[in-house]
């Protein structure tokens, strides 16, 4: 007989605990809004593996990812929120209340943020395992250049992000040894930083190559390359092994619900929001130009700040906005509109006049348009009618008679 599972209700459910979800964290909890944190693996996500950050703002000494992420979740942690290590199973997010789903629980909320970051590809070569991360294979240039300085790393791929990122290596490493997998003189990447590579003293490259197989003791010292047309194995030594064969988000939950490129990213606004109301996404599961711990944190303060705007319009929109006691008349305006502002003597008047029968709600879109998109309003200033909780028309042409007539009409 299967379990029932426990049912918890909360404003806000994230889904991933790197960077980009300790931020949105912090956030929420600090706007007192009641929030889970739900991480599969370890709190953190990919940058507990980076052994020295040396380029996070306000962290001089070149602290390891986790010093960060630790600190991240502690201050989450006061700031009230809750944390469960398990894997998410499912969600359904098209509803008012989204639904998320682990092995023995059912969380309820008003708002989910997607941080689920994502996965470097691996080549799949013999012992690739046992060098991931810190002991020998890494998979960013701008995270672990410095620790790399005078030494000899080896760079897997031929696309823009290898190139690019074994481009930068080379103000680092002494040496960097390219395996592409086409013959000579064929990248993948674009001709600028083909061009550019190919004249780099300190680049060197293995043509018709993969990986076979990564060797070492405690930590990686050699990759082992095949050469596709004779299947040669060559040796080559290094000090470190950084891999540019792409990356791959973890958005498998989320297909059919939310919107995703073809990629599979999650493509955002600038607010973070997804296709679907009430659900973000941030961090390295999004589709966006620099993937970096900063730029992750950064993604989450605006989703977490997004998540409590749109649970507040919510509340507001449903208890207020929508009301059902009396007629509406609902004045969408931005303040930073001189005629915006002076029309507000008339709803004043207009307010004044009906105040037994007419409920008045003045909706200032200057910082977030979220009450006028519920009412399909584009366009301000306008007047949106309600009655029974209904909305019975609206009018973009702003005139006190014609606003008086049709409140008339309707009592």
């Amino acid at each position: 007989m299967a379990r029932e599972k426990k049912v918890e209700h909360y404003d806000v459910v994230i889904i991933g605990g790197g960077p980009g979800g300790l931020s949105a964290a912090i956030y929420t909890g600090r706007a007192r809004l009641k929030t889970i944190l739900i991480e599969k693996a370890l709190v953190g996500g990919l940058a507990t593996y980076t052994n020295e950050i040396a380029n996070y703002p306000g962290f001089p000494d070149e602290p390891k990812g986790e010093t960060i992420t630790n600190l991240m979740k502690k201050q989450a942690e006061n700031m009230g929120v809750d944390f469960k290590l398990t894997a998410v199973k499912s969600v359904d997010l098209m509803g008012d209340e989204k639904v998320v789903e682990t092995f023995r629980n059912k969380y309820i909320a008003k708002t989910v943020i997607i941080a689920t970051g994502g996965r470097p590809r691996v080549t799949g070569g013999l012992n690739e395992e046992d060098f991931l991360f810190d002991k020998g294979i890494s998979f960013c240039a701008t995270c672990d250049a410095a620790a790399n300085t005078d030494k000899h790393v080896v760079v897997i791929g031929s696309g823009d992000a290898a190139i690019e990122e074994g481009m930068f290596l080379t103000k680092f490493a002494k040496k960097v040894t390219v395996s592409v997998m086409h013959d000579e003189g064929i990248m993948d990447c674009n001709e600028i930083a083909k061009n550019a590579a190919l004249s780099n003293p300190k680049m060197e490259f293995v043509w018709n190559s993969v990986v076979h197989s990564f060797e070492g003791d405690s930590y990686l010292d050699t990759v082992v390359l095949k050469n596709v047309k004779t299947e040669e194995l060559i040796p080559v030594s290094c000090d470190n092994c950084f891999e540019f064969i792409g990356y791959i988000p973890n958005t498998e939950l989320f297909e059919g619900q939310v919107t995703l490129t073809d990629r599979k990213y999650v493509p955002v606004n600038e607010k973070k929001e997804t296709n679907i109301p009430g659900v973000f996404a941030v961090g390295d599961v999004t589709d966006k130009w620099l993937k970096q711990i900063a730029t992750a944190v950064g993604d989450g303060a605006i989703a977490g700040t997004a998540a409590e705007k749109h649970i507040a319009e919510e509340e507001i929109f449903n208890d207020k906005i929508m009301q059902s006691d009396k007629l509406g008349l609902i004045y969408l305006y931005n303040a930073i509109d001189q005629d915006s502002r002076e029309f507000l003597g008339n709803i004043e008047n207009i307010e004044s006049r009906f105040k037994d029968e007419l409920v008045v709600n003045r909706v200032d879109i200057y910082k977030s348009t979220g009450i006028a998109d519920k009412l399909g309003i584009e366009r301000f200033p306008s007047i949106v009618l309600t009655k029974n909780g209904e909305v019975v028309e609206n009018h973009t042409i702003l005139c006190c008679e014609t606003i008086t007539e049709a409140i008339q009409k309707l009592n």
